[in-house]
């Protein structure tokens, strides 16, 4: 029944904690992780375990997937120097500093590197909620290395362990072909798994067969690139960065996009806000295996560590973009520099979260020599003592940080959207009479819907000319907002008819359902982040 229980509770959690979030003025997943912790103080949920597999194996292939595919491959391109260098030499330097100061404060370097490779990278689902108060190209930036830069921990962190154990020798050679292995094995995977995908996908017209295929290609790259021992991470963010490419191209799946964006978003919207919860139960489940000395020289480990991390990053960028401006002086550069305040900003956006509680969750029990591994109850605790700083401090510090920065605010989406937009109706309003003859459509039809994209065009040019006095746009507001009310009208009027046993439930749902195809095309719906 623990099971059972555990589901509705995780359930309550993520509707209360999101609903309250808004009038709290709180980020839902800094009271998810508090809702969490005072969970733990319930004797049926103390036995709650969190396996690492659970997070690397079900969590985080579909969490990663959505993010992949709603990320921009354009800002990727743009910025991807500073992507890659933030996803490989940020995350050895955040590896190093954090295991300097650990065995500085008295664990062996074995497992202060183990520690540092848990800690090293940030958490992709982490920073995509609790980023989004910042401009498109910071969230890109910060979205994109949190994707990336797992593969690089990874890496460390199974040669540090291995290391400890006594399965693995350090050499340069062996680092550099785990690399290797790792992130070009990790592409291929996601990039074949993702072809593989979209052919399948092709052969269905049902958009539940559509999607479940979709359902299946992140766990799938995962799987392919643990097999030939590369990074399951890299694997799947590929997989989704080609999916989003590719995906839109296909024709005469609109009913597959419109299901699978709407599974995606429930799901990791559920995925996310539950995994918040299971942190802050296994956060205090973490602080209950020490006591006395040790608990304190663990928190104080957690104070030390945390603040490293913070100044690692703001180290890192305030010192070698300054670098690169001097190696490349070229125009373009100079367009993508970024001044001091939006990089304080960036240095405290890099949020630790499931994927860190994950590594260090995963640290074996035994060593070969069968002794119990050095300092373990540490680096779990440690681990999840600084994911609660970070989500904690770092989140409800980051808004007043955003607008002592005074970044300015980001329209380029709405811009972009308008453009689309306009241009897509021009385009289509001046192929309307060779459309309409190549299909032998009644001149009446031909014109009724030439009318219609005339008025369109209407409202989005008013919409980009600030000369209009509005009275074309208010006309396009009024016009929607009398289709929607006729709409609720013939929603009214159906269920009316079902009600006295004129319809069935079965015609009820059919027409309910072209109702709301109508609605959600007349309702501004926000973009995916």
């Amino acid at each position: 029944m623990l099971a059972l229980e555990l589901v509705v509770v995780l359930g309550l959690a993520v509707l209360l904690c999101n609903a309250a979030g808004p009038h709290l003025r709180i980020a839902p997943p800094i009271l998810l992780l508090l809702t969490g912790a005072v969970l733990g103080f319930i004797p049926a949920l103390r036995e709650v375990q969190m396996p690492p597999e659970a997070v690397l194996l079900l969590f985080l292939p579909a969490l990663l997937f959505w993010e992949s595919l709603t990320t921009s491959l354009r800002e990727i391109r743009r910025d991807l120097r500073g992507i890659v260098l933030m996803s490989t030499l940020l995350v050895i330097a955040t590896a190093w500093a954090v295991a300097a100061v650990a065995h500085a404060l008295g664990l062996p370097w074995g497992p202060a590197w183990v520690l540092g490779a848990a800690l090293a990278p940030t958490d992709a689902t982490a920073v995509g909620v609790l980023a989004r108060v910042l401009p498109r190209r910071n969230v890109t930036l910060l979205r994109a290395e949190s994707l990336i830069n797992d593969g690089t921990a990874l890496v460390i962190y199974g040669l540090a362990v291995g290391i400890t154990v006594g399965e693995e020798a350090f050499s340069v050679p062996h680092v550099t072909w785990l690399f290797l292995i790792s992130y070009a094995g990790g592409a291929a995977a996601g990039a074949v798994t993702a072809w593989l995908g979209l052919r399948l996908r092709c052969l269905f017209t049902d958009p539940l067969l559509g999607n479940v295929a979709l359902i299946v290609i992140p766990f799938t790259a995962y799987l392919l690139a643990e097999e030939i021992e590369a990074s399951g991470v890299l694997a799947v963010v590929v997989a989704g960065l080609v999916m989003s490419q590719a995906g839109p191209r296909f024709a005469g799946v609109a009913a597959m996009r419109r299901q699978a964006e709407a599974f995606w978003s429930l799901a990791t919207f559920g995925l996310n806000g539950a995994l918040f919860v299971l942190v802050g139960l296994q956060a205090q489940s973490a602080a209950r295996t020490l006591s006395g000395s040790d608990l304190t020289d663990a928190l104080v480990a957690v104070a030390t560590v945390s603040a490293t991390l913070i100044a690692a990053r703001f180290a890192f960028l305030h010192s070698f973009p300054y670098l690169i401006r001097l190696l490349d002086r070229r125009p373009q550069q100079r367009l993508r520099r970024m001044g001091n305040r939006p990089r304080a900003v960036m240095s405290l956006a890099g949020f630790r979260g499931a994927v860190s509680l994950a590594l260090a969750l995963s640290v074996p029990d035994m060593l070969d020599s069968g002794e119990a591994f050095p300092h373990r109850d540490t680096i779990v605790f440690v681990t999840s003592g600084v994911i609660v700083i970070t989500l904690l401090v770092q989140g409800l510090l980051l808004p007043a940080v955003v607008l002592w920065a005074g970044l300015p605010r980001d329209t380029a989406v709405d811009e972009e959207r308008l453009l689309a937009e306009s241009t897509a109706t021009e385009e289509a309003y001046e192929a309307l009479p060779r459309i309409a003859a190549g299909l032998g459509t009644d001149p009446e039809i031909t014109e009724r819907i030439r009318r219609e994209y005339e008025t369109h065009l209407q409202a989005t040019s008013a919409g980009e000319s600030e000369s209009d006095d509005g009275q074309t746009l208010r006309h396009a507001e009024q016009d929607t907002a009398l289709r929607l009310a006729l709409l609720t009208h013939k929603r009214a009027t159906v269920v009316r008819l079902r009600d006295d046993n004129h319809i069935d439930d079965s015609v009820l749902r059919q027409v309910q359902a072209r109702l709301d195809i109508d609605e959600v095309r007349l309702t501004p719906q926000e973009a995916a982040d």
